[in-house]
Parts: structure tokens; C-alpha cells; sequence
């Protein structure tokens, strides 16, 4: 196991050329799993001590492997509540998927699990899949390292965004939903609750789940017509955010004590960015250094210029940076859409003066991909086999801010009907959000390409979670994976724990 740092990376290509080196019998030998506990801890938040979750490997928070090394790790639980942690954008078999029940229950306290499965390089993520546990801050980085990366003359800096609040989740829940947010009064600290399957906690049950979901598609407007200022959207006002968190996160710091990370005069870095956030989409600023974005969700892109790329919550960016041959300070910063609070890290050449920065920027930052621009200009190095699509499916994405409902198909979890398919089979998923809120959609179990954008065809990225913003229609071609059930959601987590929620079920080929 290895750091993101320098040092990590000179051993880390010691030991690959020690390893090539060694008799062919070597390999025979088996690899002793890593050790990754669930555990709590405490972070100073602008001078405030929380109590958080976390997952800690051997170097710390996260886990980093190295290329062909296998995902062999022994997760303990050493919370006082049970707990499950998903592998957001790796394929393991289902059995170790990490949703409660399906199939495998919680962790138990005290319990440990092992899991073994091919990791897929990137960058990735791994977090609770108890929605009110991932508010917690249970959610670390999981970097997959290729040869690529260990060959190349650059520096690997991880931005891990989250948004805190110093209330309970329950308490959040239930502000944001008007009393509801964590639904039939039922204890969301009891072991059911806690073991509920992202969408089950809060999911109301009963109500009129039709809102914004039952208009005509022959009626959908096109996004270049509908969109106006102050996020407005054809007269209708978009819902950018539905909580103010007490605090924005990069690498579980805040603008008032950023994280510095010495780089070299002259240096190329490898930002990997991931939004583990709740409920927050970011934009990300690389301020006057030049920048390219040359990744999505783990999968290489055609390298785009650019200083602001966004991500919402669950998707991941890589970006290149290189930075000038004269010293400095470079603020790389995260922005929050539609609104003034930010936070990020600082790079820094030894020496350096580094200034203090605002958590609160002088403007607010606009609305996110509202048009789909940003990904209309991403474009896969690795395009799915061409084929003919063997089933389309529409997805139906609605709710609203009053009840909260969040909806797949005009049912929360519990009363879906599954989206089906057989494995081997070309599908193509078309999300097509009714609501006045954007949704990030993550399928469990397989990756998608882009393939279509408010009807129009596209060859875009590869992607493990798609931005949908309000009224549009983003279109996505896979091939079924493994038979099995996997969870496909949103991941807003409020709108997750009111229900927005179904599953893909894959069957048997015959």
C-alpha cells in the first residue's frame, strides 16, 4: 500500500522493478489483504471540533493501488452502528457490491468482510451505502493506479469534496423535507433504519408522486429557450440547493485552513478530483495555471482546455495542470453552484507566500451544465464496441420541493418496477428529468458511454454517473453485466432517502 506521495510513487516503481526481477515463483505466493476500517474520528472545522465516520487504510484516509493489483481488502467495522460501503465506479461481483441486503446484509460492529475482485483503474470513490452514514463524511478516495501513472514525470494530488453540517443527518433530513425528511417517525438511529437500502429511509409513502412527471415528452422544451438568469428556468425556478451546509470540504479542510501541497517549479500535476458531497455540485477553478481536463469517472477523454470544469455529486474529474517555471501559490478552488461559498486546496512551490482566502466568493457561481455543455464537449478514448441495441428504456425522473418525493418513474423504492434486461444485451437507459432540480444518476455494476443529449446523438464519455439537469434528456448505451439486481439512484442523498431509488435486474441469457 501506497501514498499519493512522491516518495510513495519512487517506492511503488522500486518494488514494480524489484518485482521483475524476482523468480517466476514468487507470484505464486498470495498477497496478504489490506486492512480498511469504518471507524469515527475528528475533524476541526474552522476551529470546531466534529465527530465524523471514516475509512482508514494503512496510509490514512482512502486506499491507493497500484496497476494489476487486486482489490483485497478486510473491511472491519469499528462503528457502534452497522454499516455497508460501496465500490462507486469499480464492477465487483454483486455479492460485494456494497448495498444493504442485496445481498449481503450490514456489517455488524465489531464484523469484518473480505472482498477480492479485479480492481478497475481511475479514479474512484467508496462510501456508506446508508444514505444518513455518507452524510457523515463515511467516504474516502479509492485511487487505481496504472502504468501510465507511474511512468509519467507528474505529481498526484486528490481533491475530496464534501459538504458538513454540525447537525444530525436526521436533523437535515427533516429540515430539508419540511418535517418528513426521515419519514413515519421511525428512529433513523435503530438498526432497521440504519440497514434501509439507500432509498428506503423517508421514502413518503402514499403521497402524489405524479408532480412534474406525467407531462407529455412531446411537450419538452428545448434547454436553450427555457433558460434564463437567476436560475430561472422558462419561468419556472430552478432548485439548485435545498440545504446552506455550515461547511464546504476539500480533503476534510475548509478555506480558513487549506491543505498546501508542495509542488515543483515548473511541475505537471494530475488533480484527481471526486465529489463525495451530499447534496452540493461543484465547479472547479484552476485559476491562471494551465489546465486540461483529460478524464471523467475513472475513463480517459480527449483532452479539454479549459480553467472551470464541474462535477456533481458522485462523479470524479482528472485534470492536468502544468504549472509555471517561476514560483507561486495556485488556489485550486471549488465553487458551489448557484452560490457564493467555496472551499479547495492550495498548490504551492517551497517558499512561497500563500495567502488567505475567502470561504465566500466575491459572485455566485453559476448553475451547472444546465445546457449540457460541458458534457457535450467530452468525447471517450474509449468508445463502446459499435452494435445494435437489443433494449431502450425510459426513465422518468420527477418529485418536488413541496411534498419532498423524489421519483423514478412516478414510484419511490419499494413501489418500482424494475428496469430490466438480460445479460449481454445492448441497452440503451434514457433519463429524462421532469423536475425543477438536476439529478446525478449512478448505476451500480457497469459503465455507460453518453450516447445522446436532448436528442441529439453524441459519442461521449464513459461515465458510472450522468448529470441530468432540469428538463433534459441524457441517453446512455451499456452492455448488461453480471445477472443480478443493481441499484440504480440518484445520488442527491436527501432525494436518495426519500426514495429515488430502482434497480436494474439483469437475467440470465438464454
Amino acid at each position: 500500500m501506497n501514498t499519493l506521495s512522491r516518495r510513495g510513487f519512487l517506492a511503488a516503481s522500486a518494488a514494480a522493478i524489484a518485482a521483475a526481477q524476482m523468480p517466476r515463483l514468487a507470484f505464486a505466493q498470495s498477497v496478504a489483504p489490506i486492512s480498511l476500517s469504518a471507524a469515527t474520528r475528528t475533524l476541526d472545522i474552522d476551529g470546531r471540533a466534529a465527530t465524523v465516520f471514516g475509512l482508514a487504510g494503512p496510509g490514512g484516509q482512502g486506499l491507493v493501488l497500484d496497476p494489476s493489483q487486486r482489490f483485497r481488502v478486510d473491511l472491519s467495522n469499528d462503528l457502534d452502528v452497522g454499516t455497508i460501503i460501496h465500490w462507486h465506479g469499480q464492477i465487483p461481483p454483486n455479492a460485494q457490491d456494497g448495498v444493504p441486503d442485496m445481498p449481503m446484509p450490514l456489517l455488524a460492529p465489531g464484523e469484518t468482510r473480505s472482498y477480492d475482485f479485479e480492481a478497475r483503474p481511475g479514479t474512484h470513490w467508496m462510501h456508506s451505502h446508508v444514505p444518513i452514514q455518507e452524510m457523515q463524511q463515511l467516504a474516502a478516495p479509492l485511487i487505481v493506479r496504472t502504468q501510465e501513472d507511474l511512468a509519467a514525470d507528474r505529481q498526484e494530488v486528490v481533491m475530496f469534496l464534501h459538504d458538513f453540517s454540525f447537525k444530525s443527518p436526521e436533523e437535515v433530513l427533516a429540515e430539508i423535507g419540511g418535517g418528513h425528511g426521515v419519514g413515519h417517525g421511525a428512529d433513523p438511529g435503530a438498526p432497521a433504519a440504519q440497514g434501509m437500502p439507500m432509498g428506503g429511509m423517508g421514502a413518503m409513502q402514499g403521497m402524489d408522486h405524479s408532480a412534474m412527471g406525467g407531462m407529455p415528452m412531446g411537450n419538452m422544451p428545448s434547454m436553450g429557450g427555457m433558460m434564463g438568469m437567476g436560475g430561472q428556468m422558462g419561468g419556472m425556478a430552478m432548485d439548485l440547493n435545498d440545504y446552506d451546509w455550515d461547511a464546504y470540504l476539500a480533503n476534510d479542510r475548509t478555506l480558513s485552513d487549506p491543505e498546501v501541497v508542495r509542488v515543483e517549479r515548473g511541475g505537471r500535476i494530475r488533480l484527481r478530483v471526486i465529489n463525495a458531497a451530499a447534496a452540493t455540485v461543484f465547479w472547479v477553478e484552476t485559476g491562471t495555471a494551465e489546465a486540461r481536463l483529460v478524464a471523467v469517472d475513472g475513463h480517459a477523454v480527449q483532452p479539454l482546455a479549459g480553467s472551470r470544469f464541474g462535477l456533481a455529486m458522485g462523479q470524479r474529474l482528472d485534470i492536468e495542470i502544468d504549472l509555471p517555471n517561476e514560483g507561486g501559490a495556485w488556489p485550486i478552488l471549488a465553487l458551489r453552484e448557484g452560490a457564493r461559498e467555496r472551499t479547495g486546496l492550495i498548490l504551492a512551490t517551497q517558499g512561497a507566500e500563500v495567502q488567505r482566502l475567502d470561504a465566500v466568493a466575491p459572485s455566485e457561481a453559476p448553475a451547472f451544465d444546465t445546457d449540457l455543455a460541458q458534457e457535450a464537449r467530452l468525447i471517450t478514448l474509449n468508445a463502446l464496441p459499435d452494435r445494435p441495441v437489443d433494449r431502450s428504456q425510459m426513465l422518468m425522473l420527477g418529485g418536488s420541493m413541496q411534498p419532498y418525493v423524489w421519483t423514478i418513474n412516478g414510484a419511490v423504492w419499494g413501489q418500482h418496477q424494475p428496469i430490466t434486461a438480460r445479460s449481454g444485451e445492448r441497452v440503451v437507459l434514457s433519463f429524462h428529468n421532469m423536475s425543477m432540480m438536476a439529478h446525478p444518476m449512478h448505476l451500480h455494476g457497469h459503465v455507460f458511454q453518453i450516447v445522446g443529449l436532448n436528442g441529439r446523438r453524441v459519442a461521449g464519455a464513459l461515465r458510472d454517473t450522468v448529470h441530468v439537469p432540469p428538463m433534459s434528456m441524457v441517453d446512455v448505451a451499456l452492455d448488461a453485466g453480471e445477472a443480478a439486481r443493481w441499484m440504480l439512484h440518484c445520488h442527491h442523498m436527501p432525494h436518495l432517502a426519500s426514495g429515488m431509488m430502482t434497480e436494474f435486474a439483469v437475467t440470465a441469457s438464454v
